[in-house]
């Protein structure tokens, strides 16, 4: 057999358990970072598997990949309410907040593993940050949801904060590199701001490119509308990085705005990122858990879990409440930010820096690293559900349609569908549909009850627990939410399914 025989072979397995192991974290609530990392250990070379990996340029690669692919599926799913609700708090957090986290965690470090101050101020800078991956992972699939503005802050933050430990953990890098001669208030600073604002310029402008280029090519075969958006964030990541941006910040924005706009396709297009978010995720985490050897990670576990306290319960909490208390947030959502300061793939993905320069230390800082990043995935991811029910910030998941209505199209057609689930204090609930006086324009496609298609007739009664889809011309739906949402959330979105693509 030729070597990619067996390495099909290794990957199709490893995805394969990748994908069981879901159901696992899904039942018990295991964070699926860790099952993945796990999964990677165990295929290792101290592992059941055996496999020999230890390159970590190849890793950095992997990671840099998979974090811009899964940053690209967490801006297309955040909507622009989420953004104005929370942009300031979260901007805060991404800047101010992973620098006290930093300096706070590398002062401990610094005590507890007995070396320099420095060193310890990279190992801070490392694991200032909280993860997209783990965040998006833990609030988008932990069966339960926060309130919209402490759940968006926490989204938010976790998808900018990376020019920040970027910016830190290079900074100390080229401080301890032989002979090095960086000031913190020169070339250092201006890094940082470039790193943001480029990224940030970088990506709008793409995200829009992107969203004129899709509705125009009218392209001929569907499947290559979303093999458009991803290469259209691709292209948007590389050119941030090259102009010296932030490419994690410019993928994560042009996701966002692809996300907000009309595109063609979109319903496929996001069904096909999300997929694309996993495959990266499993991917990033076996990977990184390869890259392990636990016998190196049990020689610092008592000096790893000191640190992990600190982060937890001192840092993160004290960075929290500088950042968030200005914004009106009440004790118990700034808890549980504090709590879902989440660790995950980018401090792991960050901790190879310092082995690829070759820093004193190196091997030290990346197995301190990765061991925080499990007991951080491990303790809080786990119990975060817990932690909000406790808090009382715990809502339930909004009922999931028992049908999506999904109508392909390769044009722009004028109109959307819409899914209201109807709850019992909505105007629509009990009555026919010959009582609605719907709006020219407006037309009841279908109502999914249990599991029964009903379709719509002047006799039909809606009851509470339906969804109705309705097909909305395009200029036809005002007054729309308040004939099926509840009165005091008429002023809230239903939930959109693709446009209504003939």
């Amino acid at each position: 057999m030729f070597w990619i025989d067996d390495a099909i072979l290794d990957g199709g397995i490893l995805l394969f358990l990748g994908v069981i192991t879901s159901k696992i974290s899904a039942r018990y609530g295991v964070p699926m970072l860790v099952l993945f990392l796990g999964l990677g250990m165990l295929a290792g070379s101290e592992g059941f598997g055996g496999i020999e990996f230890e390159d970590y340029e190849l890793a950095h690669a992997v990671g840099s990949l998979a974090l811009a692919i899964i940053l690209f599926d967490g801006g297309l799913e955040t909507t622009v309410d989420s953004i104005r609700s929370a942009w300031k708090p979260s901007l805060v957090l991404a800047t101010l907040g992973v620098l006290i986290t930093s300096i706070v965690t590398g002062l401990a470090a610094s005590w507890i593993l007995n070396i320099p101050i420095l060193h310890g101020m990279l190992l801070g800078s490392i694991v200032g940050s909280t993860d997209a991956a783990a965040v998006f992972s833990v609030l988008r699939s932990g069966g339960f949801a926060l309130p919209q503005k402490l759940g968006s802050t926490l989204e938010i933050e976790s998808g900018s904060n990376d020019p920040m430990a970027i910016f830190m953990t290079i900074g100390c890098i080229e401080m301890l590199k032989p002979g090095a001669d960086v000031g913190w208030g020169g070339g250092l600073i201006l890094m940082f701001f470039t790193q943001m604002i480029v990224g940030g310029l970088v990506g709008i402008a793409f995200g829009y490119i992107a969203v004129w280029l899709t509705n125009r090519l009218h392209l001929d075969t569907a499947g290559l509308y979303p093999l458009l958006a991803t290469g259209m964030g691709l292209i948007t990541f590389g050119l941030a990085s090259y102009l010296g941006g932030s490419g994690f910040l410019a993928v994560y924005v042009a996701g966002i705005v692809i996300g907000n706009s009309k595109v063609v396709f979109k319903r496929g297009t996001l069904l096909f990122h999300n997929a694309l978010a996993w495959l990266a995720q499993i991917a990033l985490f076996i990977v990184l858990g390869l890259l392990s050897f636990p016998s190196s990670l049990i020689a610092v576990g008592w000096q790893s879990i000191g640190i992990a306290i600190v982060l937890i319960l001192i840092a993160r909490p004290i960075a929290v409440a500088v950042c968030m208390a200005p914004f009106g947030f009440r004790w118990n959502e700034m808890a549980l930010a504090s709590w879902g300061g989440l660790k995950g793939a980018v401090p792991i993905t960050l901790a190879t820096f310092p082995l690829l320069f070759d820093i004193d230390e190196a091997s030290l800082v990346f197995n301190v690293v990765f061991f925080v990043v499990v007991l951080s995935a491990l303790v809080q991811g786990w119990s975060l559900p817990w932690a909000a029910k406790k808090l009382g910030l715990d809502q339930p998941m909004p009922p999931s349609a028992p049908v999506q209505l999904e109508i392909n199209s390769l044009r722009n057609v004028e109109g959307e569908i819409l899914d209201y689930t109807i709850e019992e204090t909505s105007p629509a609930a009990g009555k026919l549909v010959s009582q609605l006086n719907l709006p020219d324009g407006i037309t009841i496609a279908l109502i999914a009850r249990n599991e029964q298609f009903i379709p719509p007739r002047g006799k039909t009664q809606i009851l509470a627990g339906d969804h109705v889809i309705v097909v909305v011309r395009t200029g036809a739906g005002e007054g729309i939410n308040a004939i099926f949402s509840p009165p005091h959330e008429t002023e809230t979105e239903p939930t959109i399914s693709p446009p209504p693509e003939a």
